[in-house]
């Protein structure tokens, strides 16, 4: 049975234009922690950046992009947007297809009218082949389409996972096209990366609701193997045709939930996945959006893995001093400030300065450097049978617990995020009391 809140007491072209030259890679841990390989075992690294808006979100991801191509890795840059800044500062055409802009550095422009075509050509072929639809779905002309609400951050994160693997590469009809050590995503707006930082945990309570009407409903039974049978001819999920009966359609009820698995946990795994904050410290409001957004992508299932100012000519070491105890105990590093118009911008030097050194080394952290600097987003005391939950730019009156299923897990709702926590069997029970302090919610157990 489900509580009522516990508000307890918390009331491809090259641009010849581009030369730039390949540094070598000064830590070790970056080259092993994404390099390239023709093994199966090779992974990409997502790093995307989160901000209030104007904070300098695109121009640190243009140069972290820079930073890793002159690393020596071979790095993507996604833009999703129609804003023409990166291709000013990469002086580069950016389009739907990777553009080479320099050595190592590739670039794309995600377009939502565009990326909705490549699923639906699948679902026709299969449908071809199946005749699940009598034709019908042949006849839809994916041009007419527009994008509906919604639609950005699913076509984002299947546009993403052929890029970064996240899912395991679960479609083996619809591989990875091209292989990059890093990924650098430059979303809509930070709330819509944030949706999909936890899209795959969230599909996961999704799907399990669905596999029980398709296990358990007369209507489940009757339209759920056809519906099967055309995702699996779409995306390839088994080796064993299209005859599909109910343990087969069981195995792919349990390919889709191991998928969703493996991409929920890739997002908090500092290796795989890094998340930055970028504030103006010069802008109180910038600082407190930061550490809000801190938050939000705890909530989200990621671990953020430190902060960027951009400094500029009016940058003051006071202002600098008080958004590192604020954002304390995250590692930060100022990121140069680039002014639009004027002569193009000339990366070598810009990477190469002095005033970069501390966002290169923030960029090239080891990820087991960067996450021991950091404090669990989650922490169990068995003695004291506690929670601790660290949530930064929240105030207490924004938190509501909640527990389902008798008190085996914890469901804590801030930030129109919510997640939930798997108890340990030596504390599971219901909730005593809760303190907030510190950014740190402490929640006692009995």
């Amino acid at each position: 049975m489900a509580s009522s809140p516990l508000l307890l007491s918390l009331a491809s072209s090259r641009n010849p234009n581009s030369e730039f030259t390949v540094r070598r890679r000064r830590h070790g841990a970056l080259a092993t922690t994404a390099s390239s390989s023709s093994s199966d075992d090779h992974f990409s690294k997502l790093v995307t950046f989160l901000g209030k808006g104007g904070s300098g979100k695109t121009t640190s991801a243009i140069f972290a992009a820079q930073h890793y191509a002159m690393e020596g890795l071979n790095t993507c840059l996604v833009i999703h947007s129609q804003d023409p800044s990166a291709e000013y500062l990469l002086n580069c055409k950016i389009g739907p297809s990777p553009v080479i802009c320099n050595n190592n550095l590739s670039a794309v422009r995600l377009e939502t009218t565009k990326m909705l075509l490549e699923p639906l050509h699948l679902l026709k072929k299969a449908d071809a082949e199946l005749n699940i639809t009598q034709g019908v779905l042949e006849g839809v002309v994916g041009e007419e389409l527009g994008v509906l609400p919604g639609m950005d951050s699913v076509f984002t994160l299947l546009a993403l996972e052929r890029l970064v693997g996240f899912l395991g590469n679960v479609g083996r009809r619809n591989p990875r096209k091209d292989k990059y050590d890093i990924v650098i995503y430059d979303g809509i707006s930070t709330e819509e990366t944030l949706r999909i930082i936890g899209v795959t945990s969230r599909a996961r309570l999704y799907l399990k609701y669905l596999r029980s009407i398709a296990e358990r409903t007369d209507i489940g039974r009757l339209a759920g193997p056809s519906l099967l049978r055309l995702v699996d001819e779409a995306m390839g999920l088994t080796s064993r045709g299209s005859n599909l009966n109910g343990k087969m359609s069981s195995e792919i009820w349990d390919i889709l939930e191991r998928a969703l698995e493996r991409g929920s946990s890739a997002f908090g795994e500092p290796r795989k996945f890094g998340c930055y904050l970028v504030v103006d410290p010069n802008n109180p409001a910038s600082v407190s959006s930061a550490l809000r957004y801190w938050g939000c992508a705890i909530q989200a299932g990621a671990q953020v893995s430190g902060a960027f100012g951009t400094a500029s000519a009016h940058s003051q070491v006071e202002s600098v001093e008080i958004v590192k105890k604020n954002l304390s105990p995250l590692p930060f590093a100022l990121c140069p400030h680039l002014p639009m118009g004027g002569s193009l911008p000339d990366w070598n030097a810009i990477i190469s300065s002095n005033l970069s050194a501390g966002a290169r080394d923030l960029l090239s952290a080891p990820a087991s450097s960067s996450s021991s600097n950091i404090m669990e987003p989650v922490k169990f005391d068995s003695s004291k049978k506690s929670v601790t939950l660290l949530m930064p730019g929240f105030d207490k009156s924004e938190i509501k617990l909640y527990q389902y299923r008798g008190g085996s897990e914890l469901l804590v709702e801030a930030g129109d995020q919510r997640r939930v926590i798997h108890l340990p069997p030596e504390i599971q029970g219901k909730v005593g009391g809760a303190k907030f302090a510190d950014r740190k919610l402490v929640i006692a157990m009995r």
